[in-house]
């Protein structure tokens, strides 16, 4: 499950495969033009120095908050005061309008600028806390991935951002480990694929 502030979390992205690549995506205009559309929201691209240095800031404050979460601890008030200060930067007029479904509550924003746009994140970021669901936060097991998500299973056991992509080739590295006699990790059910079939 997708959403505005993991998207933004994982801009700072690495090749799930091991190949050690590894892409700042805040730095791709063709990417930030992308997360705009996607989460409708306004900004000038590309970005400003002084833009790009706030929004690696902000995501470094924000990763910490995750790897608090996904840790099993609880956000200090520090976090809480942070989270306020950004959200405090993106004043909106909220307006109902009707739909085809009944009615909707639209969030308008007054600054279609990247500052307005760290406090949708912040604020999504903070609805996923006020939900109560700051235990779901995790990150990809796979180590060459660590990949930010929202786990929705029922179960709250999800390890792997995608189980065909990640899971799929763990599963394929420690399958090839213990044909080696190498592996000494936990068992987790049955190889999935032949030795040839994922690098």
């Amino acid at each position: 499950m997708d959403l505005l502030w993991t998207d933004f979390l994982n801009s700072d992205w690495r090749d799930w495969r091991g190949t050690g690549r590894r892409e700042d995506r805040l730095e791709n205009p063709q990417w930030l033009r992308q997360f705009l559309d996607t989460w409708k929201l306004q900004a000038t691209t590309p970005l400003e120095p002084g833009e790009l240095a706030a929004l690696k800031e902000f995501r470094g404050r924000l990763r910490a908050m995750a790897d608090t979460l996904a840790l099993g601890e609880s956000l200090g008030d520090a976090d809480f005061r942070e989270l306020n200060r950004v959200m405090d930067q993106g004043p909106v007029i909220r307006r109902i309008t009707r739909t085809d479904e009944g009615q909707r509550l639209d969030f308008l924003p007054l600054q279609p600028n990247w500052t307005q746009v760290m406090a949708e994140i912040a604020a999504s970021f903070a609805g996923t806390l006020a939900g109560g669901d700051g235990g779901r936060v995790r990150f990809c097991a796979n180590p060459d991935c660590l990949w930010v998500f929202y786990d929705d299973t029922r179960n709250r056991n999800k390890r792997f951002c995608e189980d065909k992509l990640c899971g799929n080739l763990m599963k394929v590295r420690r399958f090839r480990a213990r044909r080696r006699g190498s592996y000494s990790g936990p068992e987790t059910g049955p190889e999935c694929c032949p030795d040839d079939e994922l690098t």
